[in-house]
This record gives structure tokens, C-alpha cells and sequence, in this order.
């Protein structure tokens, strides 16, 4: 393997595109607890949590974190123990995260959508000690499913708290009766407990253990360390060029590694104001930005399809924007200037994983991403000054600009390994480098283009055929909202593509038309032979759209 010292990709030719601000080197915080307490002594008085109507200030979310940390070192909660938390967008997320780091404790965010088996996995592969979820999720599976693992100490949340508005299109359940076995979260955070001293984080601790989505396999967690976590924030808030006290608006979910590192760390880091909306519901965040007029959002493509195709959408709503970007899945050109078009904003693609702490690349603030000309795939952006990303053959050596291979990345963002999986972090990263799985290429300038997962790549007689190029065509069709694409088992061809599309409102296409509209763009072994429509798209809580279980569906009705 060419070793990265001895790399064209060392010379980082992106580094030419970049600002002096963005090129300087930072000096982040030891964790968010330090960021926090830093935020604290200069802007104690400043609103750090907007949830509806509801307002915590810096120095009232430092308290209430306070006391979490306190009641979890009580119930005999441990330096290093885990705290499973399932949680969606709400105040009690941050305190529950912020609680269990002041108590020394490590993070694991569990997705609220997750199903009993699935949650039981993460708590006994992770030994959870504590488990902090919704009342509601206690009562209907989660008190069994902790009966059975490590869990030693239950927190329950009412998402009704820390607001009054009660808005029926998110928050449309009721408030039980506290639970004999659990502790009332936010009752703790109000009781006024001192938080254990002796436990602040240290930037090699493991911050967050974060369960990838399985896609190849059984979750594994990836070792998100505070220093991963701080760097990456930091040079979010530095990079992003957004005005003094900035408002985030949490589009991407909290239990995700993006929304961890590029809202809610970023925020806190900058001392700046993050708008909470619950979960997403397209009605719910065009009233949130009307609102609060935050500068700065980052969520899926699927999210800002949503929002566009919402009948209430304006140009208003975007108009207090200073940066949006896109992550979780490239975004398709068509999208960008579609939406650019109808509301102003420019989306700003960017690539990471949970494994690289959310991104390791992204589009400036002051350029637009190009577009390859040859493949018509849009870049998705350029790496960090610290960060080298290259890209190798089958073999591991090092292709050249232009040329596709494999994305492996090395950099302060890249987590040390997952846990307790030797084999898998050896074969993961190599000498502290991620290999990714992705398949794309850089150009010489330095750009970033990722064409498909190497996994989704159809083999169609013999000819690889990349989902990302076929729906980057469908997304140009004025009728498709969303698309995804897929290889199914032909007996001629091996494979052969199929697509699955949802229509924009009010707009009419049938399969046979998008079929001809793709023959008429792509070469004959690529355009889609089968097309299904459907309402909508499977998708991830993140929002990424998920082909395994479209390739499930479609094998199913083979």
C-alpha cells in the first residue's frame, strides 16, 4: 500500500480553495461539558435551547445538566458506565447527554425508531448501566426489553415539558403517570443535585457509542471520542462563517452523529441558539423557521424535498439562512438547482460517516460544488485542512485524480476503532484509516464526487451500473420527488435495474414514461427496464433512503 506520507493525495491540493480561517489551525474545547462552561461564563444569559415556545438559557441548561449528573452518580452510576438514551429532538435529549458526560459516563444514542430486538442488542452489546427514553416508549416495550439487559437505572421523559404550545402535529400524545420503576427526568434535572466531582471528560474518553445501521451486518458501535467529537465542532462553528450568536435549527435528528457534531456541538461551541422542533413534520419546521429565523440547518435531501413540496413553502421561510447543507446522501444536482430556484438557498452537499464523527468533507460557504462533467455527479465537497482523504484501487494503491476507487480517509475525525471488535476495527481501519466503502474519485483541484456505495453496485451482463447516476437522471424528470434504484435478479442479464419513484404533489408520471425519459439519457444497459411508483420511500430516521429494503421488496415479488 503507497503509504500516505508518500501520497499525491498528502499534498492536499484542496487546501488552495480554502479561506485562512478555514485553513487555521483550531483549538477546541476538551469536551462539550467545557464548551458548555465556557458558553456559561460569557453569554450565561443567552438562550441555548428554543423548543416551541420554550426557552433555556445557557446558565438554566448547565444547572439542569448538573443535576442529571448528580442523581445518575447517586443511583451508583460509574466513570465509563454507558447511558442508553432514546430520545427524539427535545430539551430532555441534551440534558440526558450532557448529565451523563458530567457524570463521566459514555453516550449511547438509540434511535427512537428502533424495535425491541434492535434496542436490546445495543443495550447488551454495549452494557448500558442507565437507559433514559420517553414515558411512553417505558410503558409500551422498553421496562421488558431493559428486564432482560445490564440496565440498573431507568429515566423517563414527557416530551410535553419545557413548553406549553402542545402542537398536535408532533407532540399529539399525553402525559402518564410517572412510573414506579424510573425516575422523572425532567423532576431530576429540577431537583437542584450536585453533579460528582473528579468526572470531567477527557478529550481520549469515548464520548458516544454509535451504532452504525447494520447495512452489512449487526450494528457494530463506533467509538466516537470527545476529541473526535470537539474537532469536528469546532471547526463547523469556525468554518461555516455565521454571525455572532448564531441560530441552529435541529433538522437532522440528535440521536444521529450529524446532528450531535454539526448542530448541537457546533451550537455549543459557539454559544450560539438551537431550535428544537420534536421530529420532523414538513408543516412544523416551516412555522420553526418563520419563528426563530435560524442561520444555519443541515438534514438529508429527503428533508428539504419534503419542506419544498409543502403547499406553505416560501422563500421567506429560507430568507434568515446563512448556510444550509445536506448530508446523510449526495445530493442530486437537479435537487440543488430546483430548490435554489424556488426558495433562494444554495444546498451545500457533504460527505461523512458516523465512523469519521459526521463530515471529513463539505462545500464551503463561499464556493458552489462542481459538476463532473463526464458523470454529471455533483462534488460533495472538499476535506478539512487535517483531514486526507485518497482513493484506492482493489488493491489498495492509490488511483489517480479522477479515477474511481475506494474513499479511505485519515484525520483527527476518525474514531479510533468500534467497540469490542477487534477483527472489524482491524479490517475497518488499517493503520488509524478509515475505509469507507464508498466508491468516487477527487478531481486535481481536490474535490470530493462519491458515486454509490460499493455494495449497491448492479451488475447488469457484466456492465456496473451505479444507482446514484440512474437517479440523478430521474431527479431531473419534473414529476419525481424522490427516487432510488436498485439491481433485482433477471435470468438474462444477471441483474438488471429497477427504479422506485414517488411523485412531487399534483404531478403525473407513469412508469412507462420514466423508463423512455431514462433511455433516452443513459446507455442501454442502464436505464431502469422496471419502474415502480409508490407514495412514498422507505427511508432511515435520518432520512437517508434505505435500497436493502427496496431490493428486499422487490426480490420479494420476483
Amino acid at each position: 500500500m503507497t503509504a500516505p506520507s508518500a501520497s499525491r493525495y498528502a499534498a492536499k491540493p484542496w487546501l488552495a480553495l480554502l479561506t485562512e480561517v478555514q485553513r487555521a489551525p483550531v483549538d477546541p474545547a476538551d469536551s462539550l461539558v467545557h464548551a458548555l462552561r465556557a458558553s456559561v461564563a460569557g453569554a450565561a444569559d443567552r438562550t441555548c435551547l428554543a423548543y416551541f415556545d420554550g426557552r433555556l438559557s445557557y446558565r438554566e441548561v448547565d444547572a439542569l445538566s448538573d443535576s442529571v449528573a448528580g442523581h445518575l452518580a447517586a443511583r451508583g452510576l460509574r466513570r465509563g458506565d454507558r447511558v442508553a438514551v432514546v430520545l427524539q429532538n427535545s430539551p430532555h435529549f441534551v440534558l440526558a447527554v450532557l448529565g451523563a458526560w458530567k457524570a463521566g459516563a459514555v453516550v449511547v444514542p438509540v434511535n427512537p425508531m428502533y424495535k425491541s430486538g434492535e434496542v436490546a442488542h445495543v443495550l447488551k452489546d454495549a452494557e448500558a448501566a442507565a437507559l433514559i427514553c420517553t414515558d411512553r416508549a417505558w410503558e409500551a416495550y422498553l421496562r421488558e426489553t431493559a428486564a432482560g439487559s445490564p440496565v440498573r437505572i431507568a429515566l423517563t421523559a414527557c416530551e410535553l415539558d419545557f413548553q406549553t404550545r402542545n402542537d398536535a402535529r408532533v407532540l399529539n400524545f399525553a402525559r402518564l403517570p410517572q412510573a414506579a420503576d424510573a425516575d422523572d427526568l425532567t423532576a431530576v434535572a429540577r431537583a437542584g443535585h450536585r453533579p460528582p466531582e473528579g468526572r470531567d471528560p477527557d478529550p481520549a474518553d469515548i464520548a458516544l457509542i454509535s451504532y452504525t445501521s447494520g447495512t452489512s451486518g449487526t450494528p457494530k458501535g463506533a467509538t466516537n471520542t470527545h476529541r473526535n467529537i470537539m474537532y469536528n465542532a469546532e471547526r463547523q462553528a469556525t468554518g461555516l462563517q455565521l454571525p455572532e450568536a448564531p441560530v441552529y435549527f435541529a433538522l437532522a435528528p440528535l440521536f444521529h452523529i450529524t446532528g450531535v457534531v454539526c448542530q448541537f456541538g457546533a451550537c455549543l461551541t459557539g454559544a450560539g441558539t438551537l431550535v428544537l422542533a420534536y421530529r420532523f413534520e414538513a408543516g412544523v419546521v416551516l412555522d420553526a423557521f418563520a419563528a426563530h429565523r435560524p442561520h444555519y440547518t443541515v438534514g438529508p435531501s429527503t428533508a428539504f424535498m419534503a419542506l419544498a413540496a409543502h403547499p406553505a413553502a416560501s422563500k421567506d421561510h429560507f430568507a434568515s439562512f446563512t448556510t444550509i447543507s445536506s448530508g446523510g446522501a449526495p445530493v442530486p444536482p437537479a435537487l440543488v438547482e430546483k430548490f435554489r430556484a424556488s426558495f433562494g438557498p444554495y444546498l451545500r452537499n457533504g460527505y461523512g460517516l458516523t465512523e469519521c464523527t459526521a463530515p471529513c468533507a463539505a462545500v464551503p460557504p463561499h464556493l458552489e460544488a462542481p459538476v463532473d462533467p463526464a458523470s454529471g455527479t455533483l462534488a460533495v465537497g472538499l476535506p478539512g485542512p487535517d483531514t486526507v482523504v485518497r482513493i484506492l484501487d482493489e488493491q489498495g494503491e492509490e488511483v489517480p485524480f479522477g479515477q474511481q476507487g475506494e474513499i479511505v480517509v485519515r484525520g483527527p475525525q476518525v474514531v479510533p476503532g468500534y467497540w469490542r471488535r477487534p477483527d472489524a476495527t482491524a479490517e475497518t481501519f488499517p493503520d488509524g484509516e478509515l475505509r469507507t466503502g464508498d466508491i468516487g474519485f477527487m478531481d486535481e483541484h481536490g474535490w470530493l464526487y462519491v458515486v454509490d456505495r460499493k455494495k449497491d453496485m448492479i451488475n447488469a451482463s457484466g456492465f456496473k451500473v451505479w444507482p446514484r447516476e440512474v437517479e440523478d437522471v430521474l431527479y431531473t424528470h419534473p414529476a419525481v420527488r424522490e427516487a432510488a434504484v436498485v439491481g433485482v435478479p433477471d435470468g438474462y442479464r444477471g441483474e438488471t435495474v429497477k427504479a422506485y419513484i414517488s411523485l412531487r404533489p399534483g404531478a403525473d408520471a407513469d412508469p412507462g414514461e420514466l423508463a423512455a425519459y431514462c433511455r433516452e439519457r443513459l446507455a442501454a444497459y442502464k436505464y431502469p427496464r422496471q419502474v415502480e411508483i409508490l407514495t412514498d420511500l422507505p427511508k432511515t430516521a435520518s432520512g437517508k433512503i434505505l435500497r436493502r429494503e427496496l431490493r428486499s421488496h422487490a426480490h420479494g415479488n420476483q
